[in-house]
């Protein structure tokens, strides 16, 4: 089982990258940061950074204004 920002839980599958556990849960923003257990996840990497059974993911949307 997978952890996203403490309150969602999603079942986790072998091979899972941050790139299809964003897929999974729709997000598709410009601006997305990821962390996984504490760790930040350069965006290069989310397409082969390798989920944990257990891995707490913290993803959060990048936004500005005025």
């Amino acid at each position: 089982m997978i952890t996203v920002n403490d309150r969602d839980r999603i079942g986790w599958r072998e091979g899972m990258t941050v790139e299809g556990l964003m897929k999974e849960m729709g997000y598709d923003y410009a601006l997305i940061t990821v962390t996984v257990d504490g760790v930040l996840v350069p965006e290069d990497d989310y397409g082969t950074f390798r989920l944990r059974d257990g891995s707490r993911v913290v993803v959060f949307h990048l936004a500005h204004g005025g």
